[in-house]
């Protein structure tokens, strides 16, 4: 029969040292420039009505929000400049919110209502300018054409159908941001392995060692002991261990002051552990 050893406090839990590498580390980053797209169709009901209104005058949409900015889209029945004498139908579309430099790219619609979907259409999207996106300086800039469509073009085309035209505005806003590398934070779920532990212990399933305390008997494992305690683990499992692991005497201890110090292994509370040869 063996007999339990005592275990000093220094020798409970050891941990490997390791080296430290003094190899210079790379870090990383990206630039990205990317657009935040957003569209806006608008109806103008009642076209006819709303000739002679006078050049300069227009009817607005209302606004949308795209990339953080408000947005309008203007349309001049009369046209934007005096010198084109209402020849022309005017187009454009503004930044209606406080911004300063804001870039973006454009697409100006006039759509076909007879089916064929012979669209007129103004883009940036798909061909950007060779200078870049367009930029808006401040809130009323605007982007588009004072000469959009020719009126008596326009007045017998299949753009126009029941008195309404139909203007699909797409906008993309430019921005650019800075990358690093990413870093996944996932918080583990709260470990029951001390209870699962105890119920182990107590159902006395699986155990291979014993240990004999002032007449009584305690059923335990040996690996659970063993990776708890390096005193355990030298008796129980190393090349040192006592040629008779089966029953192990424990001396002048009252078996439940044994139970006590043995029950903090399984449910992986550190309480000091002594015991008397």
């Amino acid at each position: 029969m063996g007999k339990l050893l005592r275990e000093s406090p220094n020798s409970r839990h050891s941990f490997p040292c390791s080296s430290s590498s003094s190899s210079p580390s790379t870090t990383t980053s990206t630039s990205i420039t990317e657009t935040v797209n957003g569209s806006h169709q608008f109806k103008i009901s009642g076209y006819s009505l709303s000739k002679g209104m006078g050049i300069g005058k227009y009817m607005a949409s209302d606004t949308f929000i795209v990339g953080g900015y408000s947005w309008a889209i203007y349309f001049y029945p009369d046209g934007k400049s005096v010198e084109d004498n209402a020849a022309y139908v005017s187009l454009f579309i503004a930044l209606a919110s406080e911004g300063t430099d804001v870039r973006a790219l454009f697409e100006l619609t006039l759509l076909d209502q007879s089916g064929k979907e012979r669209h007129k259409v103004h883009t940036h999207f798909g061909r950007t300018p060779n200078s870049g996106p367009y930029t808006l300086k401040y809130r009323g800039s605007m982007w588009g054409y004072k000469r959009f469509f020719k009126r008596t073009a326009l007045e017998t085309s299949d753009y126009l159908k029941d008195d309404c035209l139909s203007v699909h505005c797409s906008v993309g806003v430019v921005r650019s941001y800075t990358e690093g590398p990413k870093i996944y934070s996932i918080a583990p779920p709260p470990s029951n392995i001390g209870q699962h532990f105890g119920q182990l212990l107590e159902s006395g399933k699986g155990t291979d060692v014993n240990f004999e305390v002032d007449g009584e008997t305690f059923a335990a494992h040996k690996l659970v002991l063993a990776a708890r305690s390096p005193v355990f683990r030298a008796q129980l499992i190393g090349p040192m261990r006592d040629q008779n692991t089966q029953c192990i005497k424990v001396e002048d201890m009252e078996a439940p002051v044994f139970k006590v110090q043995t029950i903090p292994f399984y449910l992986g509370l550190f309480y000091n552990f002594f015991i008397v040869l």
